[in-house]
């Protein structure tokens, strides 16, 4: 459906929060200011792998301050992420570390009257540790005889020994891949190293608890989930889910990294029920750097196809470093093989997963959740394969790709639907269009220092979890949508916006749906006391899913809307409409039939008001019963100094199907995001550890450089545009873009050095002095031959 034959959807209106935003006016976590207010400090491991013997916190206590160590919190183990169902859910966290498993861990935790005296109370802690030796590498680790970092872990309520610090593994064989192999005209392969990366989120974790004095917390914290901290809290703490109160708090962007309760949570959730007192607890760049980071993974894949170009199968081994916690490392085995099935047609699989302890930081989400590092991998043997077979590598792409009802795997194999909407021919008909893919020219005919090239990279992310059928994976929103007596509409959810405008989108949604002007819905300040349930904002389900909430409880409330205007004007309910009136600038409801017979939703709301009859309100809950896949293309024109090895970005094109488009200037902004992370993970990118474990990238602009301003393409340069589809299941036809924006970016740049240069790079990120070795070993090959 066309945007124009919307009067909200899909229009621009001055975004809400924007005055806030831009003027420091909006109060994130650490502007939460309470009176009588403590202040938090961790005390973080030095060591990566360690025995902790004794804890000395006397002068910490001499000085006043509230002191936590292991002994003071409960030792229940849980898992931080709480998407998977209980049964089948590893668990190896607890509040404080009873042994120390990567550096930075928090081994004790004070509370002071000030930031400073926090600080002195701290490090006047003294810790005696028995060193361990550290385990930093992923298939070391997996050998016998190496350092356990466990040894044992909960696994749903049974406990369970870890073995070779493998945490988990996943398999999953379909048709027969060694007949597919057998059969093959041609294959493909290679072994792909994809580092960990941090996230680089503007806003550090943190949390501001209050005990009340019926037993219960108050809990203003960075999250993307405040129904799951709130469970994890009432899990820990032994305290009635009904006395926890988690407030939704603006944040400063997570690019995944708070899907899971972050934990300085629970931390400052101890502090504040031992001293007693409201405490905040922030934690610093480097704390919050040590704590989390995207999966790295070594990606084994093998392809085989006809000559014709027809793909028959695939192997493919994937080793992922978890780091020192198990944050659903299932899951993320469990999504990478989807990753790959959707992508393209191939019937016959083998897959083997492995999940890997180290005592490194935590692996958790981070935009796509192993997608980026599985299209990495795909959308290079896919262009080696139309070289080898003389085929455009779009039309390859176009031959194979899963489209328009085909069977769609989305995150996994409990994940699977049809696929009604596909936009894929558009993106990558216009994309070679706008980016002159009949201008690029094959390596071998460019000559000179600086050499350009032109590379494709296409993808996909699912919009939500959902599913015919519920699987492992918690995937369902909620949603209260009411009308007040001046006509203006409130939205009570518990969805998180990350910043990219999913609360703007849900005005729309239901300003459209009820006949509203946008400026007149709002979604108000809530906490888990006043929200249904929501499972997180993760999996491009946003708008999607958590729209669809609110459409859902939108058009219950318009039937009873309806219903009670029937009373009031006397004419039979299905003789009804309601729309949004420009000369009245509010909805009104009326009869085609009987064009003097109107009420305002301003007059029918008052007049129950009045009338002492009811508030006009629905809440629903939604479950997404599909996971549509949001197509993204990317096409990248790079130039490559071959003196330095710098890669410029000279011309960049993103195409994205995200069904109808809500938000359109926020749609791509997340594109035009997309390719700033992408850029980065593709180019700069990655965390590194010494053989003692220690973080040895450190600081934004040198070693764990991110992409600046700077890198992204001249102003003019990078060319957006959305293709014509419209999503069946979803909200008013749309159908996410977040993740899926970054997700093939990496691939294309990846490509387009290639295409520059005739040499490939397996390994992330393609810095100069990678590339300047492998031109080196290319022109040695070049004079031996």
């Amino acid at each position: 459906m066309s945007a124009s034959k919307h009067q909200i959807v899909g229009r621009e209106f001055p975004r809400k929060d924007a005055v806030a935003r831009v003027t420091g006016a909006e109060r994130y976590t650490v502007d939460i200011a309470l009176p009588r207010m403590l202040h938090g400090r961790i005390l973080s491991s030095p060591y990566a792998h360690a025995r902790i013997v004794s804890i000395d916190k006397s002068e910490a206590e001499a000085l006043g301050a509230t002191v936590l160590t292991f002994d003071d919190v409960p030792k229940l183990r849980y898992n931080e992420r709480i998407i998977t169902i209980p049964p089948v859910l590893h668990k190896d966290h607890t509040v404080l570390a009873d042994k120390v498993r990567r550096m930075g861990e928090a081994v004790a935790a004070v509370a002071c009257e000030t930031e400073q005296l926090a600080e002195q109370a701290v490090r006047s802690i003294k810790v005696e540790y028995e060193v361990l030796p550290a385990v930093t590498d992923a298939h070391e680790a997996m050998k016998r005889g190496a350092p356990p970092i466990y040894d044992t872990v909960m696994f749903g309520e049974d406990e369970i020994a870890i073995e070779n610090n493998v945490a988990c593994t996943r398999n999953v064989d379909e048709g027969d891949a060694e007949k597919a192999f057998t059969e093959a005209d041609i294959t493909v392969e290679g072994q792909f190293t994809l580092r960990k990366v941090y996230h680089a989120q503007l806003e550090t974790k943190s949390c501001v608890c209050r005990p009340e004095p019926d037993g219960g917390l108050t809990v203003w914290p960075t999250t993307q989930s405040i129904h799951n901290v709130r469970i994890l809290l009432g899990e820990i703490f032994d305290i009635p889910l009904s006395k926890i109160d988690v407030r939704r708090v603006p944040i400063g962007g997570t690019f995944g990294s708070s899907i899971q309760m972050n934990a300085p949570i629970p931390i400052c959730a101890a502090l504040a029920m031992k001293a007693g007192r409201a405490v905040k607890l922030t934690l610093t760049r480097e704390e919050d750097a040590h704590d989390h980071t995207r999966y790295g993974c070594t990606i084994d894949l093998k392809l085989a196809a006809k000559q014709d170009g027809t793909l028959l199968g695939a192997d493919m081994t994937l080793v992922a470093d978890i780091g020192a916690h198990n944050i659903q490392a299932y899951s993320f085995l469990g999504v990478s093989i989807g990753w790959l099935v959707s992508l393209y047609k191939l019937p016959n699989i083998r897959y083997r997963g492995t999940a890997v302890y180290t005592t490194k930081a935590l692996s958790c989400a981070m935009q796509g959740f192993g997608n980026p590092q599985v299209t990495f991998a795909v959308e290079q043997l896919i262009d080696e394969l139309a070289e080898k077979l003389d085929i455009d590598p779009i039309d390859l792409r176009l031959k194979n790709y899963v489209g328009l009802g085909d069977t769609f795997w989305g995150q996994g194999p409990q994940v699977k639907s049809i696929v009604q909407s596909d936009g894929v021919p558009q993106l990558m008909r216009r994309g070679a269009e706008l980016i002159n893919w009949g201008g690029r020219k094959p390596p071998q005919e460019k000559q000179g220092r600086f050499r350009r090239g032109i590379g494709v990279g296409r993808g996909f992310h699912t919009s939500s979890a959902g599913a015919p059928q519920p699987g492992d994976v918690i995937d369902f929103s909620g949603a209260m949508v009411k009308v007040n007596i001046d006509g203006s509409i409130d939205i009570v959810t518990a969805l998180m916006d990350h910043g990219g405008g999913t609360h703007e989108a849900l005005a729309k949604l239901v300003g459209e749906e009820l006949g509203v002007p946008f400026e007149r819905v709002h979604v108000v300040p809530a906490g888990t006391q006043t929200t249904v349930y929501d499972c997180v904002t993760h999996a491009t389900r946003g708008v999607y899913a958590g729209g669809g909430a609110a459409l859902k409880a939108a058009t219950s409330l318009k039937k009873e809307i309806l219903e009670t205007a029937s009373h009031y004007l006397n004419i039979h309910v299905d003789a009804l409409e309601m729309k949004l009136d420009p000369d009245a600038g509010q909805a009104v409801i009326f009869s085609p039939a009987m064009a003097d017979r109107t009420m305002t939703l301003e007059e029918l709301a008052k007049t129950c008001w009045m009338e002492s009859w009811k508030t006009l309100a629905a809440v629903e809950s939604y479950r997404p019963t599909s996971c549509p896949p949001a197509y993204v293309s990317v096409f990248i024109e790079v130039e490559v100094d071959t003196w330095t090895g710098e890669v410029t970005t000279k011309n960049a094109v993103m195409g994205s199907d995200c069904g109808t488009v809500v938000n359109p200037v926020m749609a791509a902004g997340q594109l035009e995001g997309g390719l700033s992370k992408g850029a980065g993970y593709a180019l700069y990118e990655g965390c590194d550890w010494d053989s003692d474990g220690q973080l040895t990238s450190r600081g934004y602009w040198l070693d764990a450089k991110i992409a600046a301003f700077g890198e992204s393409p001249p102003i003019g340069n990078l060319q957006t545009f959305f293709a014509d589809s419209y999503e069946p299941t979803g909200p008013f036809g749309a159908k996410g873009i977040g993740e899926a924006a970054m997700n093939p970016v990496a691939a294309a740049y990846a490509n387009a050095i290639a295409n520059a240069l005739g040499v490939r790079f397996y390994e992330l990120p393609i810095t100069p002095e990678r590339i300047m070795d492998k031109l080196a070993d290319h022109a040695n090959e070049d004079a031996e031959s």
